[in-house]
């Protein structure tokens, strides 16, 4: 059974679907349950015991939340039940992120200091200085790049404040409310924000949607704590649940 693209907890009444996981928790010997339909406590505590028992596709502990979204979904019944998202929606999207994709391995010189020949292009699209956080600019950088190759206009505003983006974008948002509740509608292409708190922000690329589980490409990161190098790198391993604030889709 496919995973229906959206999370089933307590009093969930999609009766299929319900039984479908009461039905392979018994099988993973999470039970006694009934097969009745009912998202009720006996199924949210035997979904808690599976994940407090079993890991997901990577062999990541599952969080015990009792909650069944794309992570659990692929733990229960495979990740070929998952359907994954690779394609940009549209072709903008689909050019920024090939723009993206050329830039992996840039670094910053010296490492830590949020400047350096390397990644100046990207400050100075957005009109950073030296020192500033640069992964907003990154972004309006990649999109300026395919806008100029298709000669359209780049819809992104031009900031290198991730918040203030999200405030004054005329595109269209992904609550991280909605994000989560249905991870189908997060696609490659997409801006992830991440709000960091004090007012700052992050931002990155979302390059594939994979069982809730993002690979995203992101600047101004450090992909290797042990090397310290800080640049563009291609990251794995964010969830859709760890978006703090949404996702813009621009066309």
């Amino acid at each position: 059974m496919n995973y229906p693209g959206h999370i089933i907890t307590l009093q969930d009444y999609h009766i299929g679907e319900v039984i479908a996981i009461q039905r392979q928790l018994i099988k993973k010997g999470c039970g006694p349950l009934r097969e009745d339909g009912n998202y009720e406590l006996d199924t949210y505590h035997a979904v808690m015991l599976f994940q407090s028992r079993f890991s997901d596709m990577n062999g990541n502990p599952l969080k015990p939340d009792g909650v069944v979204g794309p992570i659990t979904w692929s733990a229960l019944f495979g990740v070929q039940n998952i359907k994954n998202k690779t394609s940009a929606s549209n072709t903008l999207s689909a050019t920024a992120l090939d723009v993206a994709r050329s830039q992996i391995g840039i670094t910053e010189f010296p490492s830590g200091s949020n400047g350096g020949r390397s990644v100046k292009k990207y400050m100075d699209a957005v009109g950073l200085g030296n020192g500033q956080r640069w992964a907003m600019g990154f972004i309006y950088w990649c999109f300026q790049q395919a806008c100029i190759s298709l000669e359209v206009i780049n819809p992104v505003h031009r900031t290198g404040d991730p918040l203030e983006l999200l405030l004054k974008t005329d595109c269209k948002i992904l609550s991280a409310h909605n994000a989560k509740v249905n991870t189908s509608l997060v696609l490659p292409g997409q801006v992830f924000i991440i709000s960091t708190g004090g007012g700052h922000g992050h931002a990155g690329f979302v390059e594939k949607n994979e069982n809730g589980l993002l690979t995203t490409i992101e600047g101004n990161i450090c992909i290797d704590n042990n090397e310290g190098a800080i640049g563009v790198f291609r990251k794995t391993g964010r969830t859709i649940s760890s978006i703090n604030t949404g996702f813009i889709q621009f066309e």
